[in-house]
């Protein structure tokens, strides 16, 4: 087996292991890459809400992203929940080189703020500027003042282009984003990347619609049968 390219994750737990650094790094693996991850905050979470927030210290998410990009070939960067507005300017700084997915993770679908003023104002003044894809959903969209960014890929939640009607949707904008950047990672243009990353998540909705997993909106599938072909 010839080397993976790898992609770097820098977002958040969530313990449930739906969204966050957990659906990146199983999205990424599932697609043939190698992935790394940067923590910026720890959270109590599950699929009915977000009960508890404790971000990274800044030096500490700063030593994590130097030990990563200082040692492994990293072909892509994704971002997630960043958790400050210093954390958002230190990611542009440090990774300006390199191809970044941002996916802005400013409010939980339960109503949880992951974002304040200041960090919004960081991703519009700093991260979006040096981004490559930007896949906010249409509040998100809203939030960051509608930019006007040649890379932008409008997520709807839930509901790609493939639409599944589904409850387990939890993380499926992780999934997503983490999926455009590993088919970048492969080599994909942008526009092919995004759209095989659309029928992807809408194949693993598809997996876990009728899962009964927790109390609230269940997980999107991350796990893929060994005998199944997957975009």
């Amino acid at each position: 087996m010839s080397t993976p390219p790898v992609v770097l994750s820098i977002a958040a737990t969530d313990p449930g292991g739906g969204a966050g650094l957990a659906a990146d790094l199983a999205t990424l693996a599932a697609l043939g890459v190698h992935g790394a991850c940067v923590v910026t905050a720890v959270t109590a979470q599950d699929t009915t809400g977000v009960h508890a927030i404790h971000p990274v210290p800044l030096d500490v998410v700063a030593a994590q992203l130097d030990a990563v990009l200082d040692d492994l070939p990293v072909a892509v960067v994704k971002t997630g929940v960043l958790g400050s507005a210093e954390v958002v300017r230190l990611v542009a700084r440090r990774c300006a080189h390199l191809p970044i997915v941002v996916d802005p993770v400013l409010r939980a679908t339960t109503g949880a703020a992951f974002a304040d003023d200041a960090v919004v104002a960081a991703y519009r003044d700093h991260l979006l500027p040096v981004a490559t894809v930007v896949t906010p959903n249409a509040d998100e969209y809203e939030a960051l003042g509608r930019p006007d960014h040649p890379g932008l890929v409008l997520t709807r939640g839930a509901t790609t282009p493939h639409r599944v009607e589904t409850t387990n949707d939890h993380g499926t904008g992780c999934t997503h984003a983490s999926a455009l950047a590993a088919h970048l990672a492969h080599g994909r243009p942008i526009e092919e990347a995004a759209a095989v990353a659309d029928a992807f998540v809408a194949h693993q909705l598809r997996c876990s619609a009728p899962w009964e997993l927790g109390r609230g909106r269940g997980p999107i599938a991350h796990t893929i049968p060994t005998s199944q072909e997957i975009p």
